[in-house]
């Protein structure tokens, strides 16, 4: 039997678990980055996938992963999937684009939050606006939380989910552990 985490979980555990599940089957490493995350495909510096998170964060960690859950093969040929970013300080339109995007990996990574014992908390990322995750957001991310757990999770989503429920010694997941 695997040991558990610790009273708090724990990043360097967390990376070594990511990457006994996915670094054969997908060439994808998680790294403890020391800038803003980012996610780099296997190139001429690296012949593996990487995915950096921030600062040795924990929820980082696990926000960085669900986006790499959410795209698919050609999107994980490219550097941070290929997606639109716009920093720190949008404006409303563009922070309500924000959030129709981020559903579904705040959603898998509320998931894979309460799988390894920590605290989930939303994400608007855009602290110098001050707009914060709105309810309508906040909404529809638990609404997709609970329609996943009716259904099968994608796969490496729930290939995480279920190593983490056993490195936890925990129960199978319950919609009744999500609520706003």
């Amino acid at each position: 039997m695997q040991e558990t985490f610790t009273n708090k979980p724990n990043v360097d555990e967390l990376i070594n678990l990511f990457n006994q599940l996915f670094f054969e089957r997908y060439n994808t490493v998680l790294i403890k980055g020391e800038e803003e995350p980012i996610y780099l495909p296997a190139d001429n510096t690296s012949p593996h996938n990487r995915i950096v998170f921030a600062h040795g964060f924990f929820a980082s960690a696990l926000h960085e992963i669900s986006h790499w859950c959410v795209a698919g093969a050609k999107r994980r040929e490219l550097v941070d999937f290929g997606y639109w970013y716009k920093p720190d300080g949008r404006t409303a339109e563009e922070q309500r684009e924000f959030e129709k995007v981020e559903v579904r990996p705040q959603a898998y990574e509320w998931i894979l939050s309460v799988a390894a014992g920590h605290r989930f908390h939303f994400s608007a990322d855009n602290l110098s606006s001050e707009i914060g995750a709105s309810d309508h957001f906040q909404e529809n991310v638990l609404k997709m939380v609970h329609g996943l757990l009716d259904h099968d999770l994608p796969e490496r989503v729930g290939m995480l989910v279920e190593a983490l429920r056993i490195h936890n010694n925990r129960e199978p997941l319950s919609k009744n552990e999500f609520k706003l």
